[in-house]
């Protein structure tokens, strides 16, 4: 049954999106910044850390694959109800383990469940969140991927606090998962009830043809050219985030205060795009953006390791921060451009930016330890070249509303402030 959109509506379900992002940030934050304590609790190693992650790696990629089949079969709505509850149970679980439990597989078992949870819930919420941008015909992905940054600054932010008053890793891993259950379903009951988009009068698919589509999507060159962009860009975020800290000791003989304060900046110039990024796209484009901070994260890397000096270093540091922000992001929103496979696109998008996530930080601890911390960083100068060479990749299709692309006129209506939308229920 087709149904319209208030402007109040569309606010409503744009902010229910925005709250996703936000728990899913938090809720990872929370696991991460206990780590230590998750160490001493299961009195393992270092290598035994390494498994937890790799088995929540490994689940992570599990739950894209099936991301877009939950979409195909209930929508992404339904779909996240249930993937936001397996990442919160998972959360909850994983306390018990370390803390009650102290068992070593209880808890990569429920970390089974958080990996699970949490990408299939990434690809959702990218999913709504180009739904939302379509409908407001303006540039708003940076923004969402901003509130998963604020909800990581949150939950980091709690984790010190809780390692500081001594908090169980229970009650606050406990707590995160009850919080990001709550207000997750909260939000959920703002997002419409909706098939893919369509256009006009057009059938809605059936199962099996929607299914066809994630095989399909495949197949089309674009969605590798897609990749490439988010490749390079989650290797120049991946690779600060893991060895910045380590490359600012090491490579230029500073103390791990100034690799935190070097960690804070990067933080910071990207978090600061991201709110930004929206109104640069439409402004100068997509394509354009891509390039033109490809070009700054290269520079600013090139900066830090050649920098002679901490100020010069940091000055590197944010350019490298500011041109890193807007490749993930805005590769989800290309891949999203086409509603029809928005779920598919955006899936196997996520995928190859998830796999940079995962497998970059091993791969160049290898490498950093065959030449040292700064030339391996040389490599993902290249990469990010290689990425702002995809760039064109990213420009919109003709049935985009964002970003470039153009949009059907309707009666009554300026572009990006519409206040009616057709939806479907």
């Amino acid at each position: 049954m087709d149904q319209t959109l208030t402007r109040s509506q569309l606010v409503r379900w744009r902010t229910a999106i925005f709250t996703i992002f936000f728990v899913v940030g938090l809720g990872f934050a929370s696991w991460a910044s206990r780590l230590p304590a998750v160490k001493q609790a299961l009195d393992t190693d270092d290598f035994g850390i390494g498994i937890l992650l790799l088995v929540m790696g490994a689940a992570s990629i599990v739950g894209l694959s099936l991301a877009n089949l939950i979409v195909a079969r209930w929508g992404a709505r339904r779909g996240m109800v249930a993937t936001i509850s397996c990442f919160s149970a998972g959360l909850i679980l994983v306390g018990l383990a370390v803390q009650v439990a102290q068992s070593f597989e209880l808890a990569a078992a429920a970390l089974v469940l958080v990996g699970l949870g949490m990408s299939a819930t990434d690809v959702m919420m990218n999913v709504e969140a180009a739904a939302v941008e379509q409908s407001f015909g303006r540039t708003l992905m940076p923004l969402f991927h901003a509130f998963f940054s604020f909800g990581t600054v949150a939950g980091a932010g709690a984790g010190i606090a809780m390692a500081a008053w001594q908090v169980g890793v229970q009650w606050h891993l406990g707590l995160a998962g009850i919080l990001a259950l709550v207000a997750g379903i909260v939000a959920l009951g703002f997002v419409p009830k909706r098939d893919e988009v369509l256009d006009g009068d057009a059938p809605t698919p059936t199962r099996r043809e929607r299914f066809a589509e994630l095989a399909a999507v495949w197949k089309t060159p674009r969605t590798y050219a897609i990749g490439v962009i988010m490749l390079g860009m989650a290797f120049a975020e991946g690779s600060a985030n893991d060895w910045l800290t380590i490359a600012m000791v090491d490579g230029h003989g500073e103390t791990e205060a100034f690799g935190a304060v070097a960690l804070t900046v990067f933080s910071v110039a990207m978090t600061v795009f991201r709110v930004i990024g929206g109104p640069l796209v439409d402004r100068f484009g997509r394509v354009w953006t891509l390039r033109i901070l490809a070009v700054a994260a290269g520079v600013g890397l090139v900066v830090f390791i050649l920098a002679p000096s901490l100020p010069i270093a940091l000055v590197g540091v944010a350019l490298w921060g500011a041109g890193a922000s807007l490749g993930f992001p805005l590769g989800m929103s290309a891949a999203a451009d086409d509603p029809k496979r928005a779920a598919a696109s955006v899936s196997a998008a996520a995928t190859i930016g998830y796999l940079a996530f995962l497998c970059g930080p091993p791969v160049l601890g290898w490498i950093s330890h065959q030449i040292g911390i700064l030339p391996t960083l040389w490599i993902i100068v290249a990469l990010i070249a290689m990425s702002g060479f995809a760039s064109g990749a990213a420009k919109p299709l003709a049935t985009s509303t964002v970003g470039g692309g153009h949009r059907t006129p309707v009666s009554g209506d300026r572009t990006g402030d519409r206040d009616e939308v057709p939806a479907r229920d």
